[in-house]
Order: structure tokens, then sequence, then C-alpha cells
């Protein structure tokens, strides 16, 4: 039987992918930032954490959806995604390689359990999914596991509340429980933390907002997945309500859960950069 192990969020700030890519990692700007996930590169890699499949959850930034389609969840279930072109060219790292069959099951699941997921069989997968593969695997010639891509609409007006974000993460939990394999899952949350791009309060930053949401993600989901959208907007700033996608990785792991690692640091770019692993106790 597949089973969750670990969950894990972190921002994809776009600017991390070209640090990574530029060799820049080890500047005095950057070094900080790319400090705080040494231990989760060396905790994953070990036989008994490192995952068979990643559900990576993220948005999409206009490189596979725009206007004319603007699926709420939609999940990838081909073989394979190529990394998109942003505008300078796709990033330099693996082709994204699906497990398939689980991707195929949990969208079967997930409907039949009344959530309506948009089923994707060609996309190319932008820097909110590449970003965080990067921060966890560095730069491998191939990506050390299968990765499952769950893109949410964050975007547009309306996104999911964070109630039907947790709860997407319970109906996973139950599909990855029934599908047969033995695997090993780990789901991944991404985006945020505070972070506005535009308007009069562009280059927000609320580290006090932020440190005690990463609190309640351990502690107190039920007050997160409460959280009205305006109030991510109010505290976080307008690009604030991609921390949604977190609560779907925390819906996934359960009641309990007992926290690893944990990584705050401001500012990346014009982001507030948030990462934290947790394990499931049940």
């Amino acid at each position: 039987m597949a089973r969750i192990t670990a969950g894990i969020t972190s921002s994809h700030v776009p600017a991390i992918g070209a640090a990574v890519d530029l060799g820049n990692t080890q500047d005095d700007y950057w070094k900080p930032a790319f400090a705080g996930f040494d231990w989760t590169k060396e905790w994953i890699m070990k036989p008994e954490n490192k995952p068979d499949v990643v559900i990576l959850v993220y948005n999409d930034h206009a490189s596979a959806f725009d206007m004319n389609l603007i699926p709420t969840f939609a999940i990838g279930c081909a073989d394979e995604f190529q990394p998109a072109d942003e505008g300078w060219g796709p990033r330099p790292v693996p082709v994204v390689k699906n497990h398939a069959d689980l991707a195929w099951h949990i969208a079967q699941s997930c409907i039949l359990d009344e959530f309506d997921m948009t089923i994707i069989n060609k996309m190319d997968v932008d820097h909110g999914l590449t970003v965080p593969l990067s921060l966890m695997f560095g730069q491998p010639d191939a990506w050390p596991c299968k990765i499952i891509p769950l893109a949410v609409n964050v975007v547009t007006y309306p996104p999911p509340s964070g109630n039907r974000c947790y709860n997407l993460g319970k109906a996973i939990r139950d599909a990855v429980e029934s599908f047969p394999e033995d695997l090993k899952v780990q789901v991944w949350g991404t985006g945020g933390m505070s972070h506005q791009l535009q308007g009069t309060r562009a280059g927000l930053i609320n580290a006090e907002w932020d440190k005690k949401f990463l609190d309640d993600l351990t502690a107190n989901p039920e007050r997160l997945r409460k959280m009205p959208h305006i109030e991510y907007l109010r505290e976080a700033g307008s690009e604030g309500i991609e921390l949604v996608m977190w609560l779907i990785m925390r819906g996934a792991l359960g009641k309990d859960v007992r926290e690893l690692h944990r990584h705050y640091h401001v500012a990346a770019s014009n982001t507030a950069l948030g990462h934290i692993v947790l394990e499931p106790t049940e």
C-alpha cells in the first residue's frame, strides 16, 4: 500500500532558480537563503526518507494556463512534463517524470470524492514547480523520484478557500492509501510567504504573520483552514494567497504531525522565504 511519509513546503521565487542555474547560491546575498535547505537536502536523500513519488502542489504563472483556461485544481496525468520557457528559455533542469498510474488513481479517487479535478495530459511546468525541486535536490541529471504536478489557481479570483484545499489534502491521502503499490509518497506545498508584487503595497513582507502561519501549520491547522481570503490579502499581500496551497500538504498528513525542520529568511528577491518539513505521527 502507498503511504504519505512527509510533507514539505517551500517558496518558489523565480530568482532562486536563476541563482541555482547561474551558480550564485554562495554569493553573500543568497547564501543565507540557501543554507536553510542544507538540512533538508541531506535528510531527503537518506534511504528511509527518500520519496518514491512527490505530489507537488504549485501554481502556474501563465505558462500552461491563461485567461482562456483557469482550472481551480489540475492534476498532470501524462508520463512526463517539459520545463516551461518563461520568456528567457527553459530552465536547465531535468524533465519531470510522472507516476502516471498513481496520478490517474488520485484523479479518479478525488473526483469520486466530489472534487472536480481537471485532468491535464499536456502542459509545461514553470518555476512554481521546478524551483522547489532544485532547492531539495540540487542539480541532478534526473530528478531522483517521480513527480505528480498538481496546479492550483491562486492567480485569478476566486482561488479556492483554505478549507477546500485542506479537504483536498485529506482526499489525496485517502487516494494514496488506497493505491496498491508499495510507495513512499511526499506532498509538497509551494508558494508564499508574504509578498506583494504590485500596487501601493508592493514589497510588503509581514514576518510576524508568516511565523505565526508556520507555527499553526504544525500545531493549529484548524485556524488556518478557516482563514478567509481577505486576511491573506491584508496581512500577507496579494501574492500571499499562494499559502492556501500549503494547506493541501497539511491536510494530507492527518491530524497530528511532528515538525522536523524550519527555515525562514527575509528577503529572497522581494519575497519572504519559508520552508518547513513535517511528518505524520499517526
